[in-house]
């Protein structure tokens, strides 16, 4: 066998693009086998904006969902991960908008067919940049399955759900108050709508009763202006203050508007003077308030956000803005102003512009969510979805029990065309699943398409199961064929964040079982937010945000893909900065170097078949089956950070830390036959290292898999798994309860404290590595029968020169010139005298025994100051005391360092 060598210096951009393109061209992330025979693993991406760039959360979510797609596909399951992308309506038109206005345009200079036209080549433009960083961070995608939410296929699914949804009345359209953005001016659903607390004023104003001089009722309002489209006053009916106001009216300031006072159980009468106005066209509850008194609506605003003619001329033509202003120096300057105060209040915002939200009275359509709601609550309490963690099921249910309907219309140019037409002659409203040219009511030719769009969710509430091909067409545009819908679906995970549980997640659940009479997946996994160190949301106005790709540049795909994993514990957010990654990056690196050293040294072997296996070797089997085991555990719970760090203590600490160091003692003085022999067990368990590892780290593991298999030839063939051509495809661990080894596990680890405890000893002595040491082990019967079969394995792992055992442990006095140090079971005297002058030892313990004093002497005293303890964070108390503790102990042992040198 010749040796393999790896470059000296851990490059990942020298193999990560050529690896990912060896992967792609070779249908490794198609699904396997292709007949779909056996279980299938199944994922949809959540589609992202077509415009926009990949940031850390999306990140996140990609680096998890490769991860879980890796280890099912390595599972031997026809495993299908679908990308696309999202037309993302209003985010879309915004840029395009923002483009033809800095040339002096307007989409309504284009037209509607230019306009969108120059809206799909932004698509194609983005959409470029989009793949490409999916690439590199190492998404394993089917991209011969690649959709987008205005393809033909996905367009005609939305068809089909708009038009169904219509003929099972569970869409209407009709006059509702809306959250108008007057500057994307379009309808927003509940939640596009962003409420922040903002600083505001809080006005008290008087309206004249009515037939009454000098009387008045007063109120508050935060926004003024509104007054204009007040059509009544509102008091309890429980609040006796008012009862003289039955059947009254007030005059509405500004106006020659008389209105009446009604009373409902609305109004608070505990809140301000227990009267408040009632604008049923700009607020929501006031809307209600309307409703049951038979109120009119006026609505005051055009859709830029203006103020109509529905106002006094004087105010017409007035942003909000303007108006507020004019109508509050009319109030001051009529009587009608009384004081104002500074508050802040939630304002909603739009959750791409960040506009002000206006309330506003349109005309739009509605899904009705109810009837929907209640199939996914049922499929919930049967167990047909699982969220992880359980904590959001708690929020899933309170969102589907206090559901509303859905505007799902939008006043926009880019996205599904609504398909209703509208009859000029009979004035009746037709939906059809296919264009019309002629009323289907009375034969009319004279209709006209509505011409607004479908919201954008109403596309990607459909995704688990038009990207399927439902309800018939296949991404290639085929004739009827639904193979992937009858393989693939359900899928099985959903992998996302929490701040789109109810944008998405709860109305895919809903469409799911809706239209295909299933869930659309069985497992929800809801992963946190990624935020600063600080606990901050990562924006742009803070200039806290990490780019992914930028982190991919610095320290490779597989070091963003491990840290995210490792940091990634279920139901908390993740706090990071750049410095960060050096985790993932020194933890590719160790692999990297262990694996350089291990192929360096396989020159003239020649592997054993079946060889036989040292404790060692059995111990390091059993390490290894035990971390399949629970990485298997954690991989199928989507405790991502407990699979990481499992895989971090194995082989950083297990592997490399002891079995390679340990190899060395046969690798070096052993013979030939022992070498071979010893080669062999440890290229196996480095092969099944590098498939346990895959998941999380897939390009290192693939470019050094392919180093292996060019050393090792078919002969490592013998062992199942280890020798397909790619390590993405290759099998994962199993767990083999004859592989589990307690007793090898406990014998390595008493010698592994020994070792520890000698090791600790001679750096606390300033022993230097080269400098050999003389050592006498008191230890039990069965202990001595084990350090016997080792013991060259531990001087060679504890840098021993002589090692001898002499009698149990607790028998006999301590060696002249030996410091002792105790463990589970024995007692070892490691002979200092010989290796280091006792006298500038003993000076050294000496002044670290009154430093570590100084310091317990400071904690004792923050420890028994009452405020510290009342006022400062729990956890912050635990780990001064762990301090005090771990310093007393220090202290102790260093005394009796010095005791053992008199």
């Amino acid at each position: 066998m010749r040796a393999v060598e790896l470059e000296k210096v851990y490059d990942p951009k020298s193999f990560e693009d050529r690896i990912y393109t060896q992967w792609r061209e070779s249908g490794a992330f198609k699904p396997r086998p292709a007949d779909g025979a056996g279980p299938s693993f199944t994922v949809v991406i959540p589609p992202p904006n077509v415009t926009g760039v990949l940031h850390l959360g999306h990140g996140l979510n990609n680096s998890l969902q490769d991860i879980v797609v890796r280890f099912h596909r390595m599972r031997g399951e026809a495993t299908l991960w679908v990308p696309g992308t999202d037309h993302a309506g209003i985010a879309t038109q915004n840029v395009v908008e923002r483009r033809l206005k800095a040339k002096g345009q307007s989409r309504r200079d284009l037209g509607r067919e230019k306009f969108v036209e120059e809206t799909w080549k932004v698509k194609y433009e983005h959409h470029a940049v989009i793949s490409r960083q999916l690439e590199r961070i190492g998404a394993s995608v089917d991209w011969s399955r690649e959709r987008f939410t205005l393809d033909e296929g996905l367009s005609k699914a939305v068809r089909e759900v708009f038009v169904a949804l219509y003929e099972r009345d569970l869409l209407y359209k009709g006059n509702y108050l809306v959250n108008w953005c007057p500057s994307c001016g379009t309808a927003l659903s509940d939640d596009e709508v962003d409420h922040e607390d903002t600083p505001g004023k809080m006005y008290r104003l008087r309206y004249p009763v009515a037939g009454s001089t000098g009387s008045f009722v007063e109120l508050a309002t935060t926004r003024p202006e509104t007054m204009l489209g007040d059509t009544a006053v509102a008091v309890h009916p429980g609040d006796e203050r008012y009862t003289a106001l039955a059947g009254k009216k007030v005059l509405l300031p500004l106006t020659d508007r008389e209105i009446p006072v009604v009373f409902d159980e609305y109004v608070d009468r505990e809140f301000g003077t227990g009267v408040v106005k009632i604008t049923p066209a700009h607020d929501p509850n006031d809307w209600e308030v309307a409703k049951r008194h038979d109120l009119p609506t006026i609505n005051i605003l055009t859709p830029d956000g203006k103020l109509n003619d529905a106002v006094p001329e004087k105010y017409r033509g007035l942003p909000v803005r303007k108006a507020r202003e004019a109508v509050l120096e009319d109030l001051k300057a009529g009587g009608f102003y009384i004081t104002e105060e500074d508050i802040t209040h939630a304002v909603g915002h739009c959750y791409r512009c960040h506009t002000v939200i206006e309330p506003f009275l349109s005309e739009q359509w509605f899904v009705r969510m109810k009837p929907l709601a209640d199939k996914a609550l049922a499929a919930w309490r049967r167990g047909e979805i699982v969220f992880y963690p359980r904590k959001w099921e708690n929020t899933y249910q309170r969102w589907m029990e206090n559901i509303r309907d859905w505007c799902v219309s939008r006043q926009l140019w880019w996205g599904h065309r609504i398909p209703a037409w509208y009859c000029k002659d009979c004035g009746k409203t037709a939906v059809s699943r296919t264009d019309i040219s002629v009323c289907p009511h009375c034969g009319s030719k004279s209709i006209d398409q509505d011409p607004d769009v479908l919201d954008t969710w109403f596309s990607s509430w459909l995704w688990p199961f038009s990207t399927l091909g439902w309800p018939d067409v296949l991404p290639e545009g085929k004739p009827h064929n639904q193979s992937d819908f009858e393989l693939y679906y359900p899928t099985t995970t959903l992998i996302t964040a929490y701040d789109i549980i109810f944008f998405w997640v709860s109305r895919m659940i809903m469409a799911g079982l809706e239209f295909t009479g299933k869930a659309p997946f069985r497992d929800i996994y809801i992963h946190g937010l990624i935020r600063d160190k600080q606990g901050r949301k990562m924006s742009k106005s803070l200039g806290n945000g990490l780019d992914p790709l930028e982190l991919v540049d610095e320290v490779g795909a597989d070091a963003l893909k491990f840290t995210l994993a490792f940091m990634c514990a279920q139901g908390q957010d993740l706090l990071v900065d750049k410095e960060s990654f050096r985790l993932g990056s020194k933890f590719a690196n160790k692999i990297w170097n262990a694996s350089r050293y291990i192929l360096m040294n396989l020159e003239g072997r020649n592997l054993v078949v079946n060889p036989s296996l040292l404790p060692v070797d059995r111990w390091i089997c059993s390490r290894l089956n035990g971390a399949a085991k629970t990485m298997t555990e954690a991989f199928l719970s989507y405790r991502f950070n407990d699979a990481a760090q499992t895989a971090y203590e194995y082989f950083w600490n297990d592997f490399c830390d002891w079995y390679v160091e340990a190899t060395k003692l046969s690798l070096r003085s052993g013979s030939d036959t022992e070498k071979d022999r010893a080669a062999t067990v440890l290229l196996d368990v480095l092969a099944e290292s590098l498939r346990l590892l895959h998941p999380l780290l897939p390009f290192v593991t693939e470019e050094i898999y392919g180093k292996l298999n060019a050393a090792v030839g078919s002969e490592i063939s013998r062992k199942k798994g280890a020798a397909t051509e790619q390590l993405i495809t290759a099998a994962y661990p199993v767990y083999d309860e004859k592989r589990h080894d307690p007793k090898a596990e406990e014998d390595f680890a008493f010698l592994q404290e020994l070792v520890r405890l000698v090791r600790t000893l001679r750096s606390e002595c300033t022993i230097s590595p080269e400098k050999k040491v003389r050592v006498l082990i008191r230890l039990e019967e069965a202990k001595g029968k084990i350090l016997n079969e080792n013991a060259e394995l531990v001087k060679l792992l504890a840098g021993i020169a002589n090692l001898e055992s002499a009698g149990t442990e607790g028998e006999g006095g301590r060696p002249q010139g030996s410091i002792a140090v105790v463990g589970a079971g024995f007692e070892a005297f490691v002979y200092i005298a010989e290796a280091a002058d006792l006298f500038q030892l003993k000076q050294k313990f000496a002044r670290d025994i009154e430093k570590d004093r100084k310091f317990i002497g400071a904690l004792e005293s923050k420890l028994a100051n009452e405020n510290f303890l009342k006022n400062a964070p729990p956890e912050l108390v635990a780990a001064e005391k762990l301090k005090l503790e771990d310093a007393l102990k220090r202290t102790g042992k260093l005394e009796s360092y010095i005791r053992d040198m008199a």
